[in-house]
């Protein structure tokens, strides 16, 4: 007789441990980085489907809002946000749905690497390089035997003003 799988529901604290120490990963440039999965929604390849409508006086990184699945949700070029070069969207261009601060925000991305698994004793804090507010989205650098990720503070991408804009926008749809 074969045996029936059983399927448990996962208490809340139970999932949260499944995904402690999961970055989703992603290069931009000559770096990769990561973001702690338990802030991302979802990751949606970029078509034509996906229009960006853009949207006046907002900061450069942002590209404007994307429709997805009835719901408008602004996105952020992460390139232009860091003031890396910026590249051409592709058919490997993502859209890194998370939230931020409480709401669902689109992050621009290259494309994605997968999920790595990093221990919290291989996260070292970010370099002090420099003072500028760029520093301040780098939570830490975690390290794997085969690479250093940076790790980005999703909290700290967006500042107070920009979430208040954000938020203004969102409701006038």
């Amino acid at each position: 007789m074969a045996e029936e799988a059983l399927e448990i529901p996962l208490t809340p604290e139970e999932e949260e441990d499944t995904q402690e120490g999961k970055f989703l990963t992603f290069p931009l440039e000559n770096s990769l980085y990561g973001i702690e999965i338990r802030y991302v929604l979802e990751v949606v390849i970029r078509s034509n489907k996906i229009q960006i409508t853009q949207v006046p006086h907002m900061p450069e990184y942002t590209k404007g809002v994307i429709n997805l699945r009835g719901k408008v949700i602004p996105v952020i070029d992460l390139r232009a946000r860091f003031q890396l070069s910026a590249r051409e969207y592709d058919d490997r261009t993502c859209f890194v749905v998370v939230n931020i601060q409480g709401m669902t925000t689109g992050l621009i991305v290259d494309t994605v690497a997968g999920v790595a698994t990093i221990a919290k004793s291989d996260i070292d804090p970010p370099p002090q390089l420099d003072t500028s507010a760029q520093s301040r989205f780098i939570a830490g650098m975690g390290k794997t035997i085969e690479t250093v990720y940076i790790l980005l503070n999703v909290n700290q991408l967006l500042g107070k003003d920009e979430i208040k804009e954000f938020q203004k926008m969102e409701a006038s749809k």
